[in-house]
Order: structure tokens, then C-alpha cells, then sequence
């Protein structure tokens, strides 16, 4: 494809089209070098990581904070509007902050759109360029825009990505080798997470599970994720509190009920599949209106319809981290709960097909959480349960929609824990993970960050490199665990 055809399919395109400059065939991005001489002594890189983890802390923190005041805008319009002009005044507002965070998005970082995780796992597979003095101003200012208007999404995207924006700036500076470098990529990324969450043994194994493939595993580098991870907490904590962050106080599970949580795990499976597919259909069909009509099109609709939601239905709008904690105790009837189910996966698609800056964790804990509760109010229906395990099943869903969509079990089972507090279900929970990541797995279900990479890379004209080509010279291998996997040795 011809360099500008290619640019201006980019623009087009929306989340995942970004005008990255294309990374050559070394596996290197122009900004990387293969100088292994470059190297640190191990105290100098220990010491960067804590460096990046208590940055990047400080970023998501603030970045947690600043949404979360930007999300009260509507009380400054009740006291002054009631009936329909109050409800156009919400969907105006709405619509002006979410059609302003696509604009700041396409104009300056269009790598900024969407989650973030697939363009650190394209920068660790030496297939993106993470342009840091971009994307971090653009995550943050824009993130704070999209998420303060009301759209159904998370922090953590946004604050995994500027975690690794922080990383690429430390390593830009003490001119990292790219072992280094992209070892020091992925602890600012474990940061990020870690501070969106306060879940720093989450956000490691992560690291771990997810860039799996990716990740250049050492000593060295293995250390540097604990090290940046664990200050990310830290300053998450002095800044915001220790604690869970969505804390649920749920009763141990009798043995006998089980097999109740394999069931859950395998209807989560399921949906964990149809969830992938639908967001990627959602981003396709948001890429063609941007092309025949007009990119701001769906973000103005959608900005407008999130503005009254606010009001009308709240379940409908936002991350969903007071959603999850509040469900299991609220008693809904089935129906009710049949309805937000349906409409937090609508909102879901719509808004992450926008093109703003959000992630899809908290929005799949807040959806799986009810399809937890859902399952237990009609599992009681049938067996009167005992008290505290519909509150249970829906904690146990969080980790095994988790596993479904992102395809990483494990850290689904320690994300809930450190989120909920709920040590008490690990089993109920390991349950529930393993056989939604099974099923997931049997119906054909790939994980969605590698999905949402290869579209990316399809769509800015970068090649995939086949297994057998491109691999590094002995002695300088780079990839994950199963780099022999990938690249079978001669």
C-alpha cells in the first residue's frame, strides 16, 4: 500500500489504525538499538524500575482521581435544570466531551484510541513504536474527557499504557538496550495496572500470562517488573489509601455447591467468546461509518445517548466499579438483572468503538458480575441457596469472564482476590476461571488483546512475520517462554 493511502486509511479508521511509522523487518523500531553494550549495571536498572513504577503510580493515581471528579459534572446541572432541557443539557455535554476526546485522539496519538495493551504487546514484539511524548498527554487529557463523560469503560487501559509511556521516556534517556528496554516497557505497564487497581501481584503475573510471548524473561527484567509493580502500589497508596479497591465481604462457599461455579464458568466462557467477537465487530462497523459518513458520527451519538443515562438508568454508564460492589446485596429480580446485562454489553461496544482512550477490564467485572448474580437469582429460584452464594457467583464471575476474554486464568483468579478481598472463594474462583478459559478455548476464542494487535497491524500495513522469519541472531534471542514455540530452532 502506497505510504499515503496507507495514512489516510489510518485516519479513517478509528481505534487501531494508528499512523505509527512502520517498524522494519529487523524487529527493531528505529528508536530501539541492538547494542547490548549499553547495558546498566543490575543496582543502576532496579533503580530505574522503582523510578517508573512510583512515576507511573503518580500518573494513574491522579489519573483515577481526576476521572472520578470529572465524573460529578452532572450534579452542577440538577440544581439548575429539570425535564427535557435538563436532558439535552446532559446529552450535549456528553457528547461535546466524548466528540473532543476522539478529536485530541486522531489529531496528535491515534495509538492513544481503545486499551492500550495490544500496542505494548506490538512495542515488546518489536512490531509498534510507543511514542511516548505523545501518547502520554494524549491518554491522559483525552482518558480524563471520555471517562468523565459517562461511557462505559476503564482506567486501567488508559493508565497501562501511560505506565509504559513512563517506561519508554526512562529508557529514551539512560539509552537502553532493547533487551532492557522493552524488559523496562513491560514493568511500566505492571505500574499502570497496579495502580488502576491497587492490584501490584495482579498486575506482575499479568506480565507473566499476558506477554507471555512477548516479554524478554531474565533475571534481570523479572525483577524489574516486582520492583516497578511494587512501587506503583506504593504510591497508589500514599496517595489514594491501602485497601481493596472494590471490596466485597462474601461468606466461605459450602463444597457441596462446586459444581454451581463450573456451570457459571462455562456460560461465561461462552459469553467471554461472543464478547471478543462482538467488540471486534463493533470496531469494524465504527471504522466504516468513519469512512462513508463521518468519524465523530458515533462518538457524538453515543456522548449523547451515555448524557441522560446518567440520570436515567446510572447501572447503563461508566466503568461499573460501583456497580460490581453494590449488585450482590441489591436483591434485584431476575428480569431487572436480564436487562442490565443487556445493556452494559450494549454501552460496552458502543463506547470502546468510539475511539477513545478506555480499557475493558472494569467494564467486563461490572458485566460479569451480573451475569453472576443473574445466575444465582435463578439458581435459588430452583434451590433456595444459602445465604451469601449469589454474592459468591458474582464475585467468581469477574475472574472467569476475565479468563474468557483476555485468555489469562491466572491472573483473573488473583485480580479478583486483590480487588474483592474475597481470599475465601480462591477455590470457587479457580473453579470458575478454569472452566471459562476451557470452554472459551473449545469454542474457538482467541484472547482478545491478541485480536485487537493483529487488527491493528492489518490495518496500518504492517506485516505479521511468520515464525521462521526475522529471528534474532544466536545469543540475542528476545521473545517470551515459548520463544521455541514461535520460532522453531534449526
Amino acid at each position: 500500500m502506497p505510504c499515503s493511502a496507507r495514512t489516510a486509511s489510518a485516519k479513517a479508521g478509528g481505534i487501531g489504525a494508528s499512523a505509527v511509522p512502520p517498524v522494519p523487518r529487523s524487529g527493531l523500531t528505529p528508536d530501539e538499538t541492538p547494542d547490548t553494550s549499553r547495558e546498566p549495571a543490575s543496582g543502576v536498572y532496579y533503580a530505574l524500575a522503582a523510578l517508573v513504577g512510583a512515576v507511573a503510580g503518580f500518573f494513574g493515581t491522579l489519573f483515577h482521581l481526576l476521572t472520578d471528579k470529572a465524573g460529578t459534572w452532572p450534579s452542577l446541572l440538577l440544581p439548575h435544570l429539570d425535564g427535557p432541557v435538563l436532558y439535552l443539557a446532559l446529552a450535549g455535554v456528553s457528547a461535546a466531551m466524548v466528540t473532543l476526546s476522539v478529536a485530541l485522539v486522531r489529531a496528535f496519538a491515534p495509538e492513544a484510541a481503545g486499551s492500550g495493551v495490544q500496542e505494548i504487546e506490538g512495542a515488546l514484539e518489536g512490531l509498534r513504536i510507543l511514542r511516548w511524548k505523545r501518547v502520554l498527554p494524549v491518554k491522559f487529557v483525552a482518558g480524563v474527557l471520555a471517562l468523565g463523560s459517562g461511557l462505559v469503560a476503564g482506567r486501567e487501559g488508559p493508565t497501562i499504557h501511560m505506565g509504559a509511556s513512563v517506561a519508554k521516556a526512562v529508557s529514551d534517556a539512560f539509552r537502553l538496550g532493547t533487551r532492557d528496554g522493552r524488559g523496562l516497557l513491560a514493568a511500566g505497564a505492571a505500574a499502570g495496572l497496579a495502580a488502576a487497581f491497587n492490584a501490584p501481584l495482579a498486575a506482575i503475573l499479568f506480565v507473566i500470562e499476558e506477554t507471555r510471548r512477548q516479554f524478554p524473561y531474565g533475571l534481570r527484567t523479572y525483577s524489574a517488573v516486582i520492583i516497578c509493580s511494587a512501587a506503583g502500589a506504593v504510591a497508589t497508596q500514599m496517595i489514594a489509601g491501602t485497601g481493596p479497591d472494590m471490596r466485597l465481604d462474601v461468606a466461605e462457599v459450602p463444597l457441596l455447591w462446586l459444581p454451581a461455579f463450573l456451570v457459571l464458568g462455562a456460560i461465561l466462557g461462552a459469553l467471554g467468546v461472543a464478547f471478543n467477537r462482538a467488540l471486534v465487530a463493533a470496531l469494524d462497523g465504527a471504522r466504516a461509518l468513519a469512512v462513508t459518513v463521518s468519524p465523530y458520527l458515533l462518538p457524538v451519538l453515543v456522548g449523547a445517548a451515555i448524557g441522560p443515562l446518567l440520570i436515567l438508568r446510572p447501572e447503563a454508564t461508566s466503568g461499573g466499579e460501583l456497580l460490581a460492589v453494590s449488585l450482590p446485596g441489591m436483591g434485584l429480580p431476575a428480569l431487572t438483572l436480564a436487562g442490565i446485562v443487556v445493556i452494559r454489553f450494549t454501552m460496552t461496544m458502543a463506547s470502546y468503538s468510539t475511539g477513545i482512550p478506555g480499557g475493558i477490564f472494569a467494564p467486563i467485572l461490572a458485566l460479569a458480575t451480573a451475569v453472576g448474580v443473574l445466575f444465582g437469582t435463578l439458581l435459588d429460584v430452583a434451590f433456595h441457596l444459602p445465604p451469601g452464594l449469589v454474592a459468591a457467583l458474582g464475585v467468581a464471575a469477574m475472574g472467569g469472564l476475565f479468563s474468557a476474554t483476555v485468555r489469562a486464568p491466572l491472573v483473573g483468579m488473583v485480580l479478583v482476590a486483590e480487588l474483592t478481598g474475597s481470599y475465601d472463594l480462591l477455590v470457587p474462583v479457580i473453579f470458575t476461571c478454569v472452566t471459562a478459559n476451557l470452554v472459551a478455548e473449545a469454542l474457538g476464542g482467541k484472547p482478545i488483546y491478541e485480536v485487537l494487535l493483529e487488527r491493528t497491524l492489518r490495518l496500518a500495513g504492517t506485516p505479521v512475520r511468520p515464525p521462521h522469519e526475522d529471528a534474532p541472531p544466536a545469543g540475542e534471542a528476545i521473545g517470551g517462554w515459548d520463544e521455541r514455540e514461535r520460532r522453531p530452532q534449526p
